[in-house]
């Protein structure tokens, strides 16, 4: 299957996803920037709240395509092994890469929730949505960082992933739902017909829209809030 477009992907997900709609227990958390429109189409169709989980790759030194690992919101890090030593990759070249990633990895959520509290996903279910996934280290550091939050499930839903990483994932957590499962993987971009990035700008506007057509969230992040102050 080819997709048009991040929107029509996530119409499409959604359709496997309708067991969750308007389950007052199920959050959907979007991967910036490109899982976001995608998270944004489920969201608005199961009726559920969205917000942002913001998860940074970490690129070999000369070959940044290749992913060596990925750090996610809550501090955590995973590193492949094999490639770090297959590449030689110094500690030092580590932690510095880490530390650009992380800070780059605040600016986007400062920017993106405008102030807004993340959603507390303690005891619900998450659905954690990216616009597709290639060898799968992003999505694992999201995985273990959410494990930390203490959630009652993760539920991973992407349109598409190579059969192996999705063999992978589904050890991970406790649900994958995947659309296509090609056999012939050479990046995500390959099954959209129209796969522009997707701007900061954008990822704003999504999120804006999504609280704003959902009063549920909103009265989540106020609650969350109003706790905050009370502490």
């Amino acid at each position: 299957m080819i997709f048009a477009d991040r929107t029509e992907a996530g119409q499409k997900l959604a359709l496997r996803l309708k067991k969750y709609a308007s389950h007052k227990d199920v959050i959907v958390l979007g991967t910036p920037r490109g899982g976001v429109p995608v998270a944004y189409e489920v969201a608005l169709e199961l009726k559920l709240p969205l917000d942002i989980f913001v998860l940074r790759k970490l690129g070999v030194p000369g070959h940044e395509e290749l992913a060596f690992g990925a750090i996610a919101s809550g501090g955590v890090r995973v590193l492949d092994r094999d490639i770090v030593v297959g590449y030689g990759i110094a500690p030092s070249d580590i932690e510095r890469i880490v530390r650009s990633e992380r800070q780059e990895m605040q600016r986007r959520e400062d920017a993106y929730r405008g102030g807004r509290p993340p959603l507390d996903v303690n005891g619900k279910t998450v659905i954690l949505v990216d616009d597709g996934i290639a060898t799968g280290a992003s999505i694992l550091a999201g995985i273990k960082a959410l494990r930390q939050l203490n959630p009652a499930r993760i539920v991973v839903a992407v349109p598409v992933a190579p059969p192996t990483t999705c063999a992978r994932l589904r050890h991970e957590t406790d649900e994958l739902v995947c659309l296509e499962t090609p056999h012939q993987f050479f990046g995500v971009g390959q099954f959209y017909f129209d796969f522009s990035q997707v701007t900061d700008e954008e990822v704003v506007e999504y999120l804006t829209s999504a609280w704003r057509e959902n009063g549920q969230h909103s009265k989540a992040h106020a609650e969350i809030a109003a706790g905050g102050e009370r502490r």
